[in-house]
């Protein structure tokens, strides 16, 4: 990928460089990304949906924590705050990833071209550190399909530059339940070396009872320019989560008694996760010659997961169970390699890109009882000690033509061969050692017509896959007696089709688009029971839907920007495979609505700045409708409105340069469930929103020419 690109996207622009000290919300709407096609491109003459987050929205008056802070100003990204640490964010998109019960799958991350998406399509973003992002970019439908598996969109996160000379800067915030962030950056560039250093720390007592957590975050990002060479780009994160305790969810009836509460077992087995990473890769690039580039990524990382679950002692009894801490030790790395070439065909540029990656994750699975004799919540007796191996390997092709001048053609295909395999170590009978693959090729095209100036429309279509992540094929039953990885699990496949409107000159920004996404196979929670998470496939399901996005620039110092997502996400056909279980649950019904998809979804900002000691003011709505808990639709999180605002102000004394904002969310202290254990057989679905709550920020940065 050539992701070096994305370091020159500002000045592609027509921006100068950001500087990485104090970005402000009236920055110049930017629309060039690289997401789409490895190289930059202006957003508005692409055959796809593609959305581009900037610095201001990412860090100016932010938290700084949580991917939700920005994304929920993209259409057709759900993402939901669990207020629990010891979980990721719920996200999705176009309904993609939304039953996932562990980290992200169904989509792929990537931050500064590094993947955040393991090769079973398993991924977590937790080490992106967004006080260093210098923007990010989602990519949504048919066109994902050329990341891979679990490719039912693409978040990528970029990096920042660093400005001429150097700039140094530090940051607090406090906000309620004793929240704290503080982070120190050191970014410059002396004409060999461009670099950014980014340190912070993040903790907070937590909105319920036993949901106290901490995170310590390192990035960095060095880029060499190597002259005639080349460019060589070395990018490392590191993060520490040393234990995230973990409050559980809530039956209605406890939500409505008291929603601080922790959830059964909780407190009992003092359930927690603990989590560190550590990771580098770097991305050389360099042009050949006129006509022709070539980059080439490595990388390599090592995660290690423990986690603590409230399953009963007497539940753990049987010696086949794998009992409740699930201790995780990841090794993982990759390569990519592509070629880019630029020529004319029939009097139009054609740009042709040619390439291959591989991806492989070695695993150790342990499990162990969560007590010993009568302790609690302590790690006991080893339960289950697995070796598993998975890899991706990929060839990829994707062409760009422009055959005249109102048209352009997009048009790739990416073959795709995931392998899994398990060895017991544990084993008394049968064969230690099961293995599946999956493949998939897949194509995908698009078209872009230039209606006039600044007006575009498109048509796209891809065929896409999602195989079952090692989380997917953990457990073949709810049932402990009934031991081994769920093989019978099949990939969802799926057909995606979209039209688009895009329109943007001056000082406004819009993009519009349906799709409809139908998709085989569709996998899906069976059962959330006792710490495990057993899967099936429920048939064919349908997706269609249109989104609207708007950016604009006004007069006197106003912008705004508005999101719209309207989502029908059913069942289209429906089987119960209740796989190796007597589970006595009726078959999902067709017409049932996807859970954790929200029909409706908006998010509108308004924000005024003036140049008297640089204030601002953002006032934003955000809304959503009902989310459903199950795919049998018997319970719902209900619909929502809240409103958020923030204010800054920002000085500057010569070298120096100061920030201070203060943000209330929630202003009207509405109580309402952000998200949802999808088809937890207990009941325990909901994980509540805190209601209001305030923040201030301080950044203080000097400048060394």
């Amino acid at each position: 990928m050539v992701w070096a690109y994305a370091a020159a996207t500002t000045a592609a622009a027509g921006q100068a460089p950001a500087e990485p000290s104090v970005p402000t919300a009236t920055d110049e709407l930017s629309s060039v990304v690289v997401t789409a096609t490895r190289t930059p491109e202006a957003s508005l003459d692409l055959p796809l949906a593609i959305s581009r987050v900037d610095r201001a929205q990412i860090q100016a008056g932010q938290p700084q924590v949580n991917l939700s802070e920005t994304l929920i100003t993209v259409p057709g990204v759900s993402v939901e705050n669990r207020q629990n640490y010891a979980q990721d964010l719920q996200m999705s998109i176009r309904g993609f990833g939304a039953r996932s019960s562990f980290g992200v799958s169904g989509l792929r991350l990537y931050s500064d071209g590094i993947p955040g998406t393991m090769p079973d399509g398993q991924g977590q973003f937790s080490q992106f550190d967004l006080g260093s992002a210098g923007h990010i970019e989602v990519l949504r439908g048919p066109f994902s399909a050329l990341y891979g598996n679990s490719s039912g969109g693409v978040i990528s996160v970029f990096t920042e530059d660093g400005p001429k000379g150097n700039v140094a800067d530090a940051s607090a915030a406090y906000g309620n339940f004793a929240t704290q962030r503080y982070s120190l950056k050191d970014a410059g560039d002396d004409g060999v070396v461009n670099y950014v250093l980014d340190a912070a720390h993040f903790q907070t007592d937590g909105y319920r009872v036993h949901s106290e957590a901490e995170r310590n975050n390192f990035n960095t990002k060095l880029r060499f320019d190597l002259r005639d060479a080349g460019t060589l780009t070395l990018v490392g994160n590191v993060i520490q989560t040393p234990s995230n305790l973990d409050p559980l969810g809530l039956t209605r009836q406890q939500l409505l008694a008291n929603p601080t509460q922790p959830g059964v077992g909780a407190l009992t087995y003092d359930t927690r996760k603990s989590l560190s990473q550590a990771q580098a890769g770097a991305i050389y690039d360099r042009q050949l010659g006129p006509d022709d580039d070539i980059a080439a990524t490595v990388y390599a990382g090592h995660r290690a997961t423990t986690q603590f679950q409230a399953i009963p002692a007497a539940t753990e009894a049987p010696p086949s169970n794998p009992g409740g801490v699930i201790d995780l030790s990841r090794n993982f790395w990759g390569v990519d390699l592509h070629a880019v070439d630029h020529r004319e065909l029939w009097g139009g540029p054609l740009q042709t890109t040619l390439g291959v990656s591989y991806d492989d994750l070695e695993e150790a699975r342990r499990g162990y009882l969560n007590f010993d004799g009568t302790d609690l919540g302590v790690e006991g007796a080893l339960r289950r000690d697995e070796a598993n191996h998975v890899y991706d390997a990929d060839e990829y092709l994707q062409l760009q033509w422009d055959p005249g001048m109102r048209w352009r053609l997009l048009a790739g295909v990416r073959n795709s061969l995931i392998g899994v395999s398990s060895h017991d170590h544990l084993a008394v009978v049968g064969d230690p050692d099961t293995s599946v693959q999956y493949s998939a090729v897949d194509p995908v095209a698009g078209v872009t017509f230039r209606i006039r100036s600044g007006l575009n429309a498109y048509a796209s279509y891809g065929r896409g896959f999602e195989t079952p992540t090692l989380n997917n094929l953990a457990y073949r039953s709810t049932n402990p007696n009934l031991t081994g990885l769920n093989l019978e699990l099949q990939p969802a496949r799926s057909n995606d089709f979209e039209l688009g409107l895009k329109a943007g000159e001056g000082w406004l920004r819009t993009d519009a688009d349906v799709f409809l996404v139908h998709t085989e196979h569709e996998l899906a929670v069976l059962a959330n029971s006792d710490g495990r998470s057993v899967y099936e496939n429920i048939g064919a399901t349908e997706r269609r839907g249109f989104e609207l996005a708007a950016d604009a620039r006004g007069p006197r110092g106003f912008s705004a920007r508005l999101a719209y997502t309207y989502l029908h996400a059913i069942v289209l056909q429906s089987y119960d495979s209740c796989v190796g279980s007597p589970c006595k649950l009726e078959p999902v019904a067709v017409g049932s609505y996807l859970p954790v998809v929200p029909k409706n979804a908006l998010y509108a900002g308004l924000t005024w700045s003036t140049t008297v000691q640089g204030f601002s003011a953002t006032l934003e709505t955000q809304g959503r409708s009902q989310i459903f808990a199950d795919d049998r639709n018997t319970s719902a999180a209900q619909a929502f409105w809240v409103e958020n605002v923030r204010l800054g102000w920002q000085q500057d004394r010569g070298r120096w340069h100061y920030t201070e904002f203060i943000r209330v969310d929630n202003l009207g202290n509405r109580h309402y469930v952000d998200s949802v254990i999808v088809n937890d057989s207990n009941g325990r679905y909901f994980e509540p929103d805190p209601g209001r709550t305030a923040m201030i920020l301080f950044t203080v940065a000097r400048r060394n020419e």
